[in-house]
């Protein structure tokens, strides 16, 4: 198998020489280095700003000068604080970076000496690149998605001597996404497979094929240590062999899997360290840096540069990434990599190099079979859509016979009853394709993603899609046209109704395409259904109905011609009048030809000023077929050449001092916060301030079961909980562990009521007694994976939200405010309070999504993989965070999927599920998990733990939980029904729990009426103020409207 990889594509070395790239930002002074909030006022004022004061623009360095190698056969770490150029810098390599008018790229990218320039249309074909962010259609399954990636990337090479190694069975199973094959991806408003194994699609989906070179932007979130062992060791074993060039960052490896590597890439904004894993400990050493033997290597080597390096120090040492980057590139390494970066590259990499470059297609697919994939890929996506199919197919048979009971049997002779029934069979065909721009919008950075993965070209894209909609079309035409056509009485003749149906279906594809052009060459969804709002008006205005043509100013006809409403009227009303027993001088004893020179036919045609003969009707066809050609064409030229990319929030702040008042100050914790610079105002926190009595939680739960309907047969039940019982006391924190796929956030959202399909039995018990809906929802808070927010908001402003409609009404708004504050240091959210979130990285959400909760100061707290996508530093500052909240009284139930053994030795107790929803282990952990450790070594032909390994991750390979495996050769659920533990968990539900107090609440909400109002009165007049977009569009569509009508009927009479 290797001789033929060797075959079909060489290996491939990557070269970076002073690399930097930075962005442009209009600030607000020169010595407030801060971006204002995206209001209306503050957008105008910038943009004046970016026209009269050049000097009020200031620079932002992401890279700095950065030099590299990535040499085939080998794989490289990177590794860094969020926000330290990761990401910019891979999809820089994989040529997936966004380059704007404000953003500047500078130095060399070379590929086996092939400079990125030239290869800028086919690199997709050489580098893959994996995004930290999960992009897919949410309802289709996982199997379609990764079915859809290796049709276009991986099936011609798979059918080319390599039947059956790279085929989608063998990703499912490698991946470890068999259970969950054939269940939909799902998204915030679609329930569907969890975090981790969308993310383990989201790697999937991008590793077909022969490429060269793979890139995977922080892969391991949402997924275990194991998982994110068994995925980076299977990409070892590519390097190894054939010879790839694999490059990962990662926020939280584990000592395992920092060990698969062979170099580290440390970032800060500069290079801090680049060159081999078994040399970084030494280099850091000779620095002045000692690593405590509890640290992982990863965890310290991403504390350096910043205010924790402190406690690393064995003598004076850098404390700046600029100092660190100063320090390197006067090293050794440095020197070494500098002599390999400007050597001669080796000639068995140019060997065949540039013959198989200039081979390989730009595609791997011919247009019409990639047109044909994508075509089924879009019919799944239309049919899955349930409520758009019914509820427009119902909107088609309602106004059907609404419209034609209220003009049936219309008389012939009235032609602007006729004109008006044209107009509204062609219009409802336009405002019914309307509704589409949402979904248009939507699929965009699914397009964004697999476009520049070379998936599929653009202008297959833009054909399936409009293909897509034609189903819809047809039925839509069929409905409402047969309906109209004949309860309404136009001509009784085959002939007549089918033209009727094709003028129809070709509107509604004309419209269909329009909306699909103003979808993707509008910046966000509120520009294009304003603007979509605006053509519908001057597409009506225009038409010929409501202002006949001799009518409409001449400077303005060029919008009557244009306007597909325009042609589509026209024709209906043309079939209708040229009809035989129309084209006649006597009707209804009047002679047309005597009292008009024309026929009927002619004369009620005329009235409107529209054409008389035939021929407009087929001109008319012919023209609705060019106007659909011509929005396909205009789609395909913004996709291809210009789509809109949501820039990252940035903030320009002053380069990070580690000083040793910083951490004098990071010590003592704090006294007084003060508001970032857009804001005027100041907060006093009163820590001695008296707090709300809080009443102790003990939730427990006792035999539960769930079970979903199957998916191929719903009679047939699936059992994803399997008698799980468990308690969680107040003061404690509990951890839900287990492999991604195992049950867990489904047992907690068991357990909070949040489960609304499904069959659940068993009991959940708080302070003893049966949970009641109203005391779950106001004694418990719930931080979901997915992070929602109301994007207009501050981060301030968000937590302030929750303090002051979730806290209890007796509370004082200075201690919700003291809430706030302390929620903001807590989190480390200080530098971006009042920043906006719309746009903020992944990171930062995160942190906000736990602050939310925790500024609800609920008894009980459930946190769903608190520390997933953050970094090792955060990711323990946040455990930290809470474990201060659980030492308030408080009791916490948190999932979590790879914790250092630091992280993990903050937990009180474990529940561990195994594969399949079953209790592997439940009790205390002890100190330093040694409870946990003696249980599971006792257990015979278990391994026992290594010295420093981390024992979260020892417990997962143990019980078989990473990616496919499935370890059958001890019953470790049954070993825990024999267990002490289990005895000890039947004992605590046998035990009278009278003595504690029951939950009682006499409001629905804890906030009073008056409070809510006020609070959502303010957080929808921010969400339109700061959402410039929408405002400025309106202002503009109300002006043009108002425009559009004044000179039309400028000189109109009124007598």
């Amino acid at each position: 198998m290797e001789d033929v990889l060797g075959e079909l594509h060489p290996r491939m070395e990557i070269r970076f020489e002073r690399l930097s790239v930075s962005a442009d930002i209009i600030v607000k002074d020169e010595t407030q280095l801060k971006a204002e909030l995206p209001t209306l006022s503050n957008v105008i004022k910038t943009e004046v700003m970016r026209m009269t004061a050049s000097k009020r623009v200031v620079t932002k360095q992401i890279l700095r000068s950065m030099s590299g190698v990535l040499r085939p056969g080998t794989m490289t770490l990177v590794l860094g604080q969020p926000g330290s150029g990761k990401s910019a810098l891979m999809k820089i390599l994989s040529g997936r970076f966004p380059v704007k008018s404000n953003i500047t790229v500078e130095g060399q990218v070379t590929y086996n000496d092939s400079p990125q320039l030239e290869l800028r249309a086919k690199l997709p074909q050489f580098v893959s690149y994996v995004d930290q962010r999960d992009r897919h259609y949410p309802t289709l399954t996982v199997k379609e998605t990764l079915q859809f990636a290796y049709e276009c990337s991986g099936e011609v090479l798979s059918k080319r001597d390599m039947a059956g190694i790279l085929d989608t069975s063998r990703a499912i199973q490698q991946l470890g996404l068999k259970n969950c094959q054939n269940t939909v991806l799902g998204d915030t408003m679609l329930r569907g497979v969890s975090g981790g194994e969308r993310k383990r699609v989201t790697t999937g989906e991008m590793t077909f094929g022969s490429k060269p070179v793979l890139m995977m932007d922080e892969i391991s979130t949402g997924l275990d240590s194991a998982a994110t062992f068994d995925i980076v060791s299977s990409q070892q074993k590519l390097a190894k062999s054939f010879g790839k060039t694999v490059v990962i960052s990662l926020l939280q490896p584990s000592p395992e899997v920092f060990e698969l590597f062979d170099d580290v890439l440390l970032l800060n904004g500069y290079v801090l360290y680049h060159g081999p894993r078994s040399q970084v400990m030494n280099y850091f050493e000779g620095l002045g840096f000692k690593r405590p033997p509890s640290r992982d290597v990863a965890d310290f080597l991403m504390d350096l540069g910043t205010v924790k390096q402190h406690q690393y120090e064995v003598e004076v040492a850098p404390r700046k990434p600029s100092e660190f980057a100063g320090h390197f590139e006067r090293s050794f390494i440095y020197a070494h990599m500098l002599d390999t970066l400007r050597a001669p590259l080796n000639s068995s990499l140019l060997e065949g190099s540039k013959e198989y470059i200039a081979t390989i297609p730009e595609f791997n697919q011919g247009f019409w079979s990639n047109t044909s994939t994508l075509i089924k890929r879009q019919l799944k996506v239309f049919s899955r859509d349930r409520t758009l199919i019914s509820s427009r197919v119902f909107m088609s048979f309602l106004l059907g016979l609404l419209n034609a009971s209220s003009f049936f049997q219309f008389d012939e002779v009235d032609a602007q009853l006729v004109m008006g029934i044209a107009y509204v069979v062609v219009g409802f065909v336009m405002i019914g394709q309307s509704a589409q721009v949402p979904a248009f919008v939507a699929i965009r950075d699914v397009f964004k993603k697999q476009r520049r993965a070379n998936f599929f070209r653009t202008s297959a894209f833009v054909l399936a899609t409009s293909t897509s909609q034609i189903p819809l079309a047809v039925i839509e035409t069929l409905i409402f046209g047969s309906i109209m056509y004949w309860m309404c009485g136009f001509v009784s003749t085959v002939q007549g109704f089918v033209v009727f149906e094709l003028v129809l279906f070709l509107s509604s594809m004309v419209f269909g395409a329009w909306f699909f052009f103003l979808a993707v060459v509008c910046p966000d969804l509120n520009v294009a259904n304003a603007i979509a709002m605006l053509s519908d008006l001057l597409f009506t205005i225009y038409s010929g109905f409501a202002i006949t043509k001799g009518e409409i100013p001449s400077y303005l006809l060029w919008i009557y011609w244009i306007s597909p409403l325009t042609w589509g009227i026209r024709a209906v009303a043309v079939n209708q009048y040229t009809n035989s027993s129309f084209d006649v001088c006597i009707y209804r004893d009047v002679d047309y030809c005597e009292k008009y020179d024309m026929t009927m036919g002619a004369y009620s045609l005329s009235s409107f000023d529209v054409q008389t003969e035939r021929y407009w009707l087929w001109l008319g066809i012919f023209v609705l077929i060019a106007i659909y050609v011509v929005f396909m064409i205009m789609t395909w030229i913004v996709l291809e050449y210009y789509c809109y990319e949501n820039a990252p929030n940035a903030t320009l702040e002053a380069e990070n001092k580690v000083t040793v008042d910083n951490l004098v100050q990071a010590k003592q914790g704090y006294n007084l916060i003060e508001t970032p610079r857009s804001a005027d105002v100041r907060v006093e926190v009163d820590e001695s301030a008296k707090r709300p009595q809080l009443i102790p939680v003990t939730l427990a739960f006792k035999d539960l079961w769930y079970s979903v309907p199957g998916p191929e047969n719903a009679k047939a039940s699936i059992n994803l909980l399997k008698g799980i019982s468990g308690f969680a006391l107040p003061g404690t924190i509990t951890a839900l562990m287990g492999s991604s796929g195992a049950g867990k956030t489904t047992l907690m959202d068991v357990i909070a009521g949040r489960k609304t399909g499904g069959t659940i039995r068993g009991e959940v018990l708080l302070n003893g007694y049966p949970a009641t809906e109203l005391a779950i929802r106001r004694a418990t808070g719930y931080c979901e994976q997915v992070d929602i927010h109301s994007d207009a908001s501050t981060f301030r402003e968000a937590l302030t939200f929750s303090a002051f409609l979730r806290q209890d009404a007796a509370v004082s708004d200075i201690e919700k405010y003291n809430t706030v504050n302390e929620c903001l240091d807590l989190l480390d959210l200080h530098s971006i309070a009042d920043q906006i979130i719309r746009n903020s990285s992944a990171e930062q959400m995160k942190r906000l999504t736990i602050g939310v909760e925790l500024a609800a100061q609920p008894s009980v707290l459930f946190l769903d993989e608190p520390t997933s996508g953050l970094d090792a530093r955060s990711a323990k500052l946040i455990m930290d965070g809470v474990r201060k909240v659980a030492d308030t009284g408080r009791t916490v139930i948190c999932t979590i999927h790879q914790p250092s053994a630091e992280v993990f030795c903050v937990f009180d107790r474990l529940l561990l599920l195994k594969r399949g929803g079953e209790t592997v282990f439940f009790g205390d952990l002890g100190e330093n998990a040694s409870t946990l450790i003696d249980y599971f070594e006792t257990i015979d032909g278990v391994p026992k733990l290594a010295k420093d390994y981390n024992p979260a991750t020892w417990m997962l390979e143990v019980i078989g939980a990473g990616v496919g495996k499935c370890d059958d050769k001890f019953d470790f659920v049954s070993c825990f029904k024999n267990s002490e533990h289990f005895y000890l968990l039947q004992d605590y539900f046998s035990v009278s729990k009278s003595s504690l107090q029951p939950l009682t609440f006499t409001r629905k909400r804890a906030a009073s009426n008056v409070t809510q109002a006020k609070f959502l009165l303010n957080r929808f007049f921010d969400l339109y103020w700061r959402t410039p977009s929408y405002n400025l569009t309106r202002f503009i569509v109300s002006i043009i409207i108002g425009v559009a009508f004044g000179i039309t009927f400028i000189d109109a009479e009124y007598s």
